[in-house]
């Protein structure tokens, strides 16, 4: 990564093929779902018993960080809430592991129903709230 990097070019292979995601997402309680997702990776995989362990995690900066570290985290648009720790220990629902993996794996809009359709619209993004492949066909009852 850091020859591309160097020279300007991108890479291509199985090093860089989905390896970084990019989705809309509405600043709400989807927001705080997406992050609770992301700094729950280690404590999801049995890496860890808590999630303010993992020493790579975002969490464990901002939990443990000294203020150099710290002010690496870019501030998040909503505030956090003060339970945030004991909030990313819990688990989550499979509604919103299924919300935020579709959205991972489509680059689909991840908000509210009549957001995602806005939003989908607006960017050109409507393919990614549909199934894939070919609709079915109609069957003539």
């Amino acid at each position: 990564m850091r020859w591309h990097a160097h020279f300007g070019t991108s890479g291509s292979g199985h090093l860089y093929q989905g390896r970084f995601k990019s989705f809309p997402v509405e600043a709400d309680e989807h927001l705080y779902c997406l992050l609770r997702y992301v700094e729950r990776n280690a404590k999801r995989a049995n890496l860890v018993s808590r999630a303010e362990q993992w020493r790579w995690s975002s969490l464990w900066r901002r939990v443990h960080g000294d203020p150099i570290e710290k002010a690496l985290l870019h501030r998040w648009p909503v505030a956090e809430p003060a339970d945030w720790r004991q909030h990313v220990n819990r688990a989550q629902s499979e509604a919103e592991l299924k919300a935020v993996r579709h959205a991972i794996r489509r680059g689909a809009p991840l908000g509210s129903e009549r957001w995602q359709l806005r939003t989908a619209a607006k960017l050109g993004l409507e393919w990614t709230l549909r199934a894939r492949g070919r609709p079915r066909r109609q069957s003539k009852d």
